[in-house]
């Protein structure tokens, strides 16, 4: 699968971090929108065979494919820029700031959520013929899944907005890993394999991803949901968002950037010889 070692990879995660901190403001937006939108399409996807087949592991098995066509495609989630951007400005590549990762998460947020927001439309106007008739049971899925998801952690309290909290941070430890085992290989084959695996995880485990739930909950409220635009900011959205930033910063990208990036000095064998973590004795 043409394999990538992890420190080469690291530098690749690195590069991308600096290259989105000086994308120009328009393709910034262009291809955080596209994600959103596909990555929504993939959620109503997910639900629908969900619904349909009464087997959430089957929806969970293939709604990567969205993940995977927004990544192939070279577009932008929220969740990835959390992990890959700051990377630059801990590395000090030159005229990275911290303005310019705030301005490149502020872009990517806004063009997620108006991807995910137009398809939110598109799907409600599908699910209702127009807003003529009653949500078909897709529809009538995705807005109890948005009282669930909001009122049923309020009804737990600060123990409900921890809950909220670790599901957004273990969301983008899994998604952050599937941003950087693309990564890991040179060929379309082990970058699809080497995402598929924690997008699963993550979506089956039910774990709380911002992008996703900005399709969820939007169109949730169109079709009818029992709950209102602050229940799902205060008790989903803005959680969730902090919830995935420290997720992927972490445990995926800090972590990488300390074992792989900044390698510790290696310790001397009591020959005297210099072992390398792979426990071949280097020159």
């Amino acid at each position: 699968m043409s394999y990538v070692q992890p420190q080469d990879f690291v530098t690749k995660m690195i590069d991308a971090g600096e290259a989105k901190v000086f994308m120009s403001t328009r393709d910034t937006l262009i291809r955080a929108f596209m994600a959103g939108a596909i990555l929504a399409l993939a959620a109503a996807f997910a639900v629908t065979i969900n619904v349909q087949t009464g087997q959430p592991l089957a929806g969970a098995i293939l709604f990567p494919v969205g993940f995977c066509l927004l990544y192939l495609m070279g577009f932008d989630l929220l969740t990835g820029v959390f992990t890959l951007v700051p990377l630059a400005l801990i590395d000090k590549r030159p005229g990275v700031t911290l303005g310019g990762v705030l301005r490149n998460w502020g872009l990517v947020f806004t063009g997620n959520f108006a991807g995910a927001l137009i398809v939110a439309l598109m799907m409600a106007i599908t699910f209702t013929f127009g807003f003529s008739v009653e949500p078909n049971e897709v529809g009538q899925k995705i807005g109890h899944i948005g009282e669930g998801r909001t009122l049923g952690y309020a009804e737990h309290g600060a123990a409900g907005m921890l809950t909220l909290f670790i599901r957004g941070v273990l969301c983008n430890w899994m998604v952050s890993t599937g941003v950087v085992a693309a990564m890991m290989s040179t060929s379309v084959s082990g970058k699809v394999i080497g995402m598929w695996m924690p997008i699963m995880l993550f979506f089956y485990m039910g774990f709380e991803h911002s992008i996703v739930n900005m399709f969820l909950f939007p169109s949730g409220l169109m079709l009818g949901g029992n709950f209102s635009i602050m229940d799902y900011l205060i008790w989903n959205e803005i959680p969730t968002v902090i919830g995935n930033l420290v997720g992927g910063l972490s445990f995926v990208g800090l972590t990488l950037y300390v074992t792989h990036g900044r390698t510790g000095a290696k310790r001397a064998a009591p020959s005297g010889r210099i072992i390398d973590p792979a426990g071949v004795p280097a020159e």
